[in-house]
């Protein structure tokens, strides 16, 4: 056992920081540390029962309850509101996709009108449950066009999105005037608060302006929220909340029609851990509205030192003013984006980069989490470091052979030999016997090449590379 348990830390040594403040994609920190034994030990206390029958294990349905019950609380949610755990912001997502779908089934071939800064988990769910996304660009704030929105709906709609707030800027959208475009088409309209939810209630608390998002607004039927974000819980747990149980409806499976039990499932998951929901509930209630108010003052001071640190820097432009704590700035021409993200990893903070998307720059993104405020002056000279070194090597500039290669290449048809190449041309080619490729702690000039393809071919380079990932021995 202590080998077995000695080999996991040794695996472990690569992977990124969970608990310093410096990881600003991927995961949250409280910065308590009685708060993480609190919800490792409820997990793990709970790792082995089974959320498929609530009736075998009443305790996972009771902290389920209190968990919708606390948020229905945050969320300005009705009497009557329903709501359940799930894995993540995705599968609540796909839930809500769902239940619009199945909810609405007069439609026969339903659509969902998103913003283009929706959440990919919309695209996702567009294609498993074969719902047609309309995306409507988004205006130059950054927020759904609500004219746009309007032209885009018609007979076959079945769901209007807003996100508050979006993930790659960091803006919440006009949720009022969405919902009432709904509203008055008897469609559903689904606030993605996955990031925002267990954040904007409190800065509400603290004296912040918040724009108008929850079940406060007429209209707005379902709201998702991530537990395992803001709410500092472990991963995964998230919570959809419908604004009342007719409109769940829809979610529920059943199937009795085999010789086996009854199949009942509330999300996509049948056998589900009961750990991340034990862990959850012990955060919330370790915690509670005080703990909560006091990690999102702090999460949101940490917000005002980046902005800060990011407007005097002459090289760099904030892309939006943050309504809650994520922010992205783009840079002048020059360094570019890819290149702070490498001198910010070397110098020990993880963030992350966004590709340019419909002829805007890429830029750089920042989750900022209660625990960075402790280290904020440390942020601020890590990131002027680097980017007076960015300045210094300059914008990175992509070989014209390697961009023709990249122009060349049509994603519905991308091969392993094409993968290859594009392998060796980013001086990615290893030992075939251990995986075949090998990747460079600086990343700009791979980011710089994918940033030159198509959002497409892009997709199907990604997936060649996870393809290459996911194989034992690589």
């Amino acid at each position: 056992m202590t080998d077995v348990l000695a080999r996991l830390a040794a695996l472990r040594a690569d992977d990124l920081p969970v608990h310093t403040g410096r990881t600003l994609a991927y995961v949250f920190d409280s910065g308590l540390p009685e708060v993480d034994r609190v919800a490792r030990e409820a997990v793990a206390a709970f790792a082995a029962t089974n959320g498929l029958d609530p009736t075998a294990f009443p305790s996972l349905l009771q902290m389920e309850n209190d968990l919708v019950a606390f948020a229905a609380g945050l969320l300005d949610a009705p009497d009557g509101v329903v709501g359940s755990v799930t894995s993540g912001g995705t599968e609540s997502v796909l839930l809500a996709v769902q239940a619009a779908r199945d909810g609405t089934p007069h439609v026969g071939r339903p659509s969902m009108v998103v913003p283009d800064t929706a959440h990919a988990a919309f695209h996702k769910a567009a294609h498993y449950f074969g719902v047609e996304a309309r995306v409507v660009p988004v205006g130059d704030d950054f927020r759904a066009d609500v004219a746009g929105t309007a032209a885009a709906i018609d007979e076959s709609t079945v769901l209007v999105v807003a996100s508050a707030p979006s993930y790659a800027h960091g803006v919440v959208d006009p949720v009022p005037e969405l919902a009432a475009l709904a509203a008055e088409r008897g469609i559903r309209c689904h606030v993605d608060a996955c990031i925002g939810g267990w954040v904007l209630p409190y800065a509400a608390r603290l004296g912040r302006s918040v724009p108008s998002w929850t079940f406060a607004v007429d209209g707005v039927t379902s709201v998702s929220v991530d537990l395992h974000k803001y709410g500092y819980a472990p991963k995964g747990a998230s919570l959809l909340l419908h604004r009342d149980a007719a409109l769940r409806r829809a979610q529920l499976f059943a199937w009795a029609d085999w010789p086996g039990y009854t199949m009942l499932n509330s999300t996509l998951q049948s056998t589900r851990s009961g750990g991340p929901v034990a862990g959850a509930w012990a955060v919330v209630q370790e915690l509670g509205h005080d703990g909560y108010l006091e990690l999102t003052r702090k999460a949101l001071a940490a917000t005002d030192a980046v902005v800060a640190a990011v407007e005097a820097a002459p090289a760099l432009r904030l892309v939006a003013a943050p309504d809650s704590t994520l922010v992205a700035f783009t840079t002048d021409g020059t360094c570019d984006p890819f290149t702070v993200v490498d001198e910010m990893q070397a110098r020990g903070w993880h963030v992350q980069p966004q590709l340019s998307h419909r002829g805007r720059p890429a830029s750089v993104h920042l989750s900022v989490s209660a625990a960075t405020l402790d280290h904020a002056e440390e942020l601020r000279a890590a990131l002027d470091s680097s980017v007076t070194a960015a300045v210094a090597s300059g914008p990175v500039a992509v070989d014209p052979g390697v961009a023709a290669l990249v122009a060349a290449l049509d994603p519905e048809t991308l091969t392993d030999a094409d993968f290859d190449g594009l392998l060796a041309a980013a001086g990615m080619a290893g030992d075939p016997a251990a995986g075949g490729f090998a990747l460079p702690e600086r990343r700009a000039a791979i980011n710089a090449r994918l940033d030159l393809a198509s959002p497409r071919l892009r997709e199907a380079v990604l997936v060649a590379f996870l393809d290459r990932l996911a194989r034992p021995g690589s």
